[in-house]
């Protein structure tokens, strides 16, 4: 069935769509000695989806360094706690790749904070923002691009919470998992209608509009 796409989504019909839920398992790794572990299970991976976050300030000049380094495949998300781990040498070498392929959302500045911590060679990744434009989507969020491609709401209720925290909870963990997995969700997504053209894109412009078939 071809698809109807917008080039940008209205946000305020996301609030009316079922939520989307990470169905897969997810690892939580603080040492060293798991990360070793986890990076040589990714790195038997084809595809990988990334993600980070960090602990929101509220007062002016003051900043907080990458928190949680998230790595995802089809069924499985392993959260990287950097406040614990730093970067260790199995995750750079894990960013280094340029066999994989590495997809994100806006990866540049996840690469800067990144990198904060320790200086690296940055291997391949393929930013989402750059694969959505192909098929005329113009949104750059992930919740508005990923509503527009499936129906449905990714929550960002967690975005703002303390990534720093003791004991991350269930909560924070699964939003986390599903910005990860989402990243992949888009890519293929994005690559089949691609290949098939089974889709039509309405362009909405100043209020106004109009339907373009894709030939």
């Amino acid at each position: 069935m071809t698809k109807t796409i917008y080039n940008k989504y209205d946000k305020q019909q996301i609030a009316h769509l079922p939520k989307e839920e990470f169905k897969g398992r997810i690892f939580t790794i603080t040492t060293e000695r798991d990360a070793e572990k986890a990076v040589n299970y990714l790195m038997s991976q084809s595809i990988l989806g990334f993600d980070s976050e960090t602990r929101p300030t509220f007062k002016r000049n003051v900043s907080h360094q990458v928190a949680l380094l998230q790595v995802a495949t089809h069924d499985t998300c392993f959260l990287f706690r950097l406040n614990r781990l730093g970067l260790p040498n199995p995750i750079v070498r894990l960013l280094e790749d340029t066999r994989i392929t590495k997809v994100a959302l806006s990866w540049k500045d996840d690469t800067h904070g990144l990198q904060q911590r320790r200086k690296f060679k940055l291997g391949t990744f393929i930013d989402i923002q750059d694969e959505v434009s192909r098929i005329g989507i113009e949104d750059s969020s992930l919740q508005k691009i990923y509503a527009n491609l499936f129906g449905k709401m990714i929550s960002k209720r967690q975005q703002l919470s303390n990534w720093e925290a003791d004991l991350l909870s269930d909560a924070q963990k699964s939003y986390a998992a599903l910005d990860a997995w989402a990243c992949i969700h888009i890519y293929e997504e994005i690559q089949r209608l691609l290949s098939s053209r089974d889709y039509h894109i309405i362009i909405t412009k100043n209020e106004i509009e109009s339907e373009t078939q894709v030939a």
